[in-house]
């Protein structure tokens, strides 16, 4: 089935209309009419393979909302006019100690992402959201609650609110925690509202003093300048966990000896270049660590979509048209957006 698409034909070409094929849905597949895509960090990345590998055309998209519009024979839990989500899996093997586990996105075998993982489909990588639509294995769809009129912000909740949901529910965030989160982007604009809903006293760092209200209003308690070392030092061995959605590279030390002992610096941000060595002793006599979070799997984002829908949690967006995908990459390098593009999916033609 062709489709129409926005990609990349080299990771120095702009995004250009381009028609792919899409399979016919097989027994266990859904098709999705997408209406609305968020734009990740990771697709400017992918798209100007500034992280090496990318296979061409690159289409991305991992944010994904819309419409069923068909299934096979096979599919029990989805049925044509369903509005659901497609995030950053679309497979994995099913069968290693992570997948049995519920935890598909640290499949042992490896995941298959929404775009530029292996497929059988022609040209054999997957080619994601910016595009009309998409054929999906049922396991690897969501249902989305939110009133229709909210659809638009819930995309980012696929890839920029399982990122932070996931670390602060396996770190059981809650009343009585002291959270910080580190930068207020599209990553980071998540964190606070959903560690604010979980009940924690959230504390938001920001390099910019311009940032404190819209933090405030966010959910976050307090804001923390992280230029000014009076403020940090106010904070020192205080916080249950901070989250770091950085994705530049930067000294570790600043936030690790902010935490309790026993308290954890989370990273979700994978910088171009690696951090700073981080200092030991700042680990050691407090027994603090340093861990990692990668998305979570589809049980847990299913669970994060319907946490959000419960508590009236959606992104802070700005809608653009396919055509303004390429100047919508080059501000989000400026972090010129409050706090994630939406590209309305009606404008691919």
């Amino acid at each position: 089935m062709t489709t129409k698409a926005y990609g990349a034909h080299a990771a120095d070409k702009p995004l250009e209309p381009i028609a792919i094929e899409r399979r016919a849905p097989g027994a266990r597949d859904v098709q999705v009419d997408i209406a609305y895509c968020g734009v990740c960090h990771s697709d400017l990345h992918t798209v100007r393979s500034e992280w090496g590998g990318t296979r061409y055309p690159c289409v991305p998209g991992h944010e994904i909302v819309g419409e069923v519009t068909a299934v096979g024979g096979d599919v029990k839990g989805f049925k044509v006019g369903d509005t659901v989500g497609v995030g950053c899996l679309v497979g994995s093997c099913q069968r290693c100690a992570s997948c049995a586990d519920g935890l598909e996105q640290y499949c042992e075998n490896g995941f298959v992402g929404t775009y530029n993982g292996p497929t059988r489909d022609a040209p054999g990588h997957t080619l994601g959201g910016y595009s009309q639509r998409i054929v999906v294995d049922e396991k690897f769809v969501l249902k989305i609650r939110h009133p229709k009129e909210q659809l638009a912000a819930v995309a980012p909740l696929l890839c920029a609110g399982i990122t932070t949901y996931s670390p602060l529910k396996h770190w059981n965030v809650g009343p009585g925690k002291k959270v910080g989160i580190v930068g207020i982007g599209g990553l980071g604009h998540m964190g606070v509202k959903i560690a604010h809903a979980m009940g924690a006293h959230v504390v938001a760092f920001t390099t910019s003093e311009g940032k404190r209200q819209d933090a405030l209003q966010l959910g976050a308690d307090e804001v923390v300048v992280s230029r000014d070392d009076k403020q940090m030092r106010a904070h020192r061995g205080s916080f249950d966990l901070i989250l770091d959605t950085v994705a530049a590279s930067h000294s570790l030390d600043a936030y690790s000896e902010l935490l309790k002992r026993d308290g954890t610096l989370v990273l979700v941000g994978v910088p171009e270049h690696a951090h700073p060595s981080p200092n030991v002793a700042n680990l050691i006599f407090k027994r603090r660590a340093i861990a990692g979070s990668l998305i979570g799997g589809i049980a847990e984002t299913q669970e994060m979509l319907d946490f959000c829908a419960d508590k009236g949690i959606v992104s802070d967006i700005e809608m653009i048209p396919a055509q303004k995908i390429d100047e919508a990459y080059d501000r989000m390098v400026r972090s010129d957006v409050k706090y994630r593009f939406v590209i309305d999916i009606a404008t691919v033609a």
